[in-house]
């Protein structure tokens, strides 16, 4: 019996142990971080970003993130540092050479890039930072139906993005937030352990009617951690921390 890619992938990641459990409290804060980010520029790919960096250290670097997710304040972000931001391959150049800081100090920290729409990412990138074993995710977005992730014009279609570039290749629902968290913390362990890159594929229908905070609701519905109560709670919770950050903002500007 042959083994499929994506098998092979996520056993890569996943090691004899398989994925751990998810505490209610982790499923509840990827929930409340959700609504928190409702309002910004990228709604339907807030699952994707909330799952793979909501557990990051503040010393890791998080580049191109799709909208403006503040909940990442205090991370390192170098596309901010002149005040402007960066084209893509300026963004990923700093992410690269992040990671390549990061893999000489053997700090255990990472770099997480975006890729800009579904484009995906350079080859020469790739290949770059699976030879050197960088401790980088790369993530991606990707409509449906489309083709498969790789560098198509480099690659033929019979072998995968991991086959060519030596690291896992994980490909998961991009608007369910508890298998992209599953899957982005299984990579972060991996590369903080000096065990190099992953590709998460976050894949989308392009119709916009799976919204990201619904599914997670039906998701705690169904484990009896989600009633009407407990979105009002949420709700005016950031709410409240809205208002605070506008008197503040008032009182700066007085």
């Amino acid at each position: 019996m042959t083994t499929s890619t994506k098998d092979r992938n996520a056993a890569a990641l996943a090691g004899n142990n398989g994925f751990s459990l998810i505490s209610n409290e982790k499923l509840l804060q990827l929930y409340s971080t959700m609504v928190k980010c409702r309002g910004n520029s990228a709604a339907d790919q807030v699952a994707a970003a909330v799952g793979v960096t909501i557990d990051l250290l503040p010393e890791d670097t998080v580049v191109a993130l799709p909208g403006d997710f503040d909940f990442l304040q205090g991370h390192i972000r170098p596309h901010e540092k002149s005040g402007r931001r960066s084209s893509p391959a300026a963004q990923l150049k700093m992410s690269i050479g992040a990671a390549i800081e990061n893999k000489e100090k053997k700090n255990g920290k990472i770099a997480v890039v975006f890729s800009s729409g579904d484009s995906g990412f350079p080859h020469e990138a790739l290949i770059q930072a699976g030879a050197q074993q960088l401790p980088i995710l790369f993530v991606c977005p990707t409509n449906l139906p489309a083709k498969p992730l790789l560098a198509r014009k480099r690659i033929g279609v019979e072998q995968s993005a991991a086959d060519v570039y030596g690291f896992p290749f994980i490909p998961v629902d991009g608007v369910d937030v508890v298998a992209v968290y599953r899957v982005a913390t299984e990579a972060i362990a991996h590369a903080r352990k000096g065990n190099g890159s992953t590709l998460i594929e976050c894949k989308f229908d392009g119709s916009g009617a799976h919204d990201p905070i619904t599914k997670m609701e039906d998701y705690l519905t169904r484990k009896g951690l989600f009633s009407a109560k407990v979105k009002r709670k949420v709700v005016a919770r950031h709410t409240a921390g809205l208002d605070a950050a506008f008197e503040t903002a008032a009182g700066i500007n007085c």
